[in-house]
């Protein structure tokens, strides 16, 4: 459990503000990874200069980042998260498992720089998040998404 308490004991920033945090979070994405953008049909004609300043950025960022925080609260009981998120993402979205890998690393470093994660507070989060993209992996193997 020491993970989650970890990154929780930072989390209060982010539930402060999840629309600035998730604005973030995503923005960095893109910009980082710019193949990213076009797995968000309603994002792929906004300008990088723009996504800033995008309420809808913001608001999916924050709907991201509030899943999060569902799942660090679990510390690990997230099956019942997972499931749907897994089916949506497989069958609706077809996302790839990568691809939580890579908003994963993002958040790493929003809340390292925005939220104060400590290094502990860094690795834990690497650690959670391994996890569930592990547990979000064999979901998509049931579902025989191959993503």
């Amino acid at each position: 459990m020491g993970d989650f308490d970890a990154v929780l004991k930072h989390w209060g920033p982010v539930e402060a503000d999840y629309n600035a945090f998730g604005s973030l979070v995503l923005t960095r994405l893109f910009a980082e990874h710019p193949e990213t953008q076009k797995l968000f049909p309603k994002f792929v004609g906004i300008p990088q200069g723009e996504l800033a300043s995008n309420a809808a950025v913001a608001d999916h960022g924050a709907t991201v980042l509030k899943k999060l925080g569902e799942l660090l609260k679990a510390k690990g009981n997230h099956a019942a998260i997972l499931k749907p998120l897994a089916n949506s993402h497989a069958n609706k979205h077809k996302i790839p498992i990568n691809n939580f890998k890579l908003i994963s690393e993002i958040v790493v470093k929003v809340m390292a720089e925005k939220a104060g994660l400590d290094g502990a507070g860094q690795q834990g989060l690497r650690n959670v998040m391994a996890k569930v993209i592990a547990d979000l992996e064999a979901n998509y193997k049931e579902l025989g998404f191959t993503g």
